[in-house]
């Protein structure tokens, strides 16, 4: 695996591959990997012939008194985990790498950025924007796979590709991979590791109102009431807040006040101790 830490080396890489006739998937990462992250690799390398992985803690999608300094870095224990599942190409841009000085473009992609963590995090998806675009343009992927996780990152992503005319000719597909997902449900994330042994029984609370969840809403019980108590449910396991329960139209992300109208998510975000977690399943 090469690892490449400058535009100038990962172009070089980038037109070696390019020249030998490869498709190109490109996996976009902060680094602390997990098992999450190496399956997007594996689906990366199942449907291209070359994996680019990219390992950058992006600044601009942290807001004040976010998390930004205590973020896991842990480079050379993630270049073995990937170089282990066969990845072509690391590109692991310093800050000044991918924001020189004097930088001051931002992208904003309007409507799937607002409301849910765009509302508890003002600019967030703003910077998203800006650091995946800036990957696409750098990398020219021929595929592009992100993980389910975080829904409406996905959504926005999806948003800017084909506001943007990205699907050609280098982004022809962007893929959303399906969470993965610890024994007890809890969705893999790079924040778990914040978690005490007590929190992190406590989490498990999370997948599991949020299934409960499902099934009372294809009962036929109303939206509002049912996702009041799943709000009830995870302060009564231990989580100190809830910032959203909401089921929303899966594309648009529109909230929805009746279930089965249209193809629905339920996504959740939620507070135990300093950490902040989320989640989202298809209704």
């Amino acid at each position: 695996m090469q690892t490449a830490t400058t535009l100038e080396v990962l172009r070089s890489a980038l037109a070696q591959l390019r020249a030998e006739g490869k498709r190109v998937a490109l996996v976009a990462t902060m680094g602390a990997l997990h098992e999450g992250h190496l399956t997007l690799v594996r689906e990366a390398r199942r449907r291209a012939d070359a994996v680019v992985t990219s390992i950058f803690v992006n600044p601009k999608q942290f807001g004040q008194n976010e998390d930004l300094d205590a973020y896991p870095r842990q480079l050379a224990q993630d270049s073995a985990l990937l170089e282990a599942e066969g990845v072509d190409l690391l590109w692991a841009p310093t800050v000044t790498a991918m924001y020189p000085h004097g930088f001051t473009s931002n992208v904003s992609v309007s409507g799937v950025s607002e409301g849910l963590c765009g509302a508890q995090r003002p600019g967030h998806f703003d910077g998203v924007a800006t650091v995946v675009l800036k990957l696409f343009n750098q990398v020219q992927p021929d595929v592009a796979l992100f993980g389910e996780k975080d829904w409406q990152q996905l959504s926005v992503i999806r948003r800017m590709a084909r506001d943007l005319d990205l699907t050609q000719p280098h982004v022809d597909a962007i893929i959303g991979a399906p969470t993965v997902r610890e024994a007890d449900g809890l969705a893999l994330s790079s924040r778990n590791r914040y978690l005490s042994p007590e929190q992190r029984a406590q989490a498990a609370a999370l997948p599991q109102a949020m299934r409960e969840t499902i099934a009372a809403l294809a009962a036929g019980s109303a939206v509002a009431p049912t996702l009041a108590a799943l709000e009830a449910h995870l302060l009564q396991a231990g989580f100190d807040s809830v910032d959203y329960a909401q089921l929303v139209d899966a594309e648009s992300l529109t909230p929805l006040e009746m279930h089965g109208e249209r193809r629905a998510r339920l996504l959740v975000a939620a507070r135990i101790g300093g950490t902040r977690l989320i989640d989202n399943m298809a209704v």
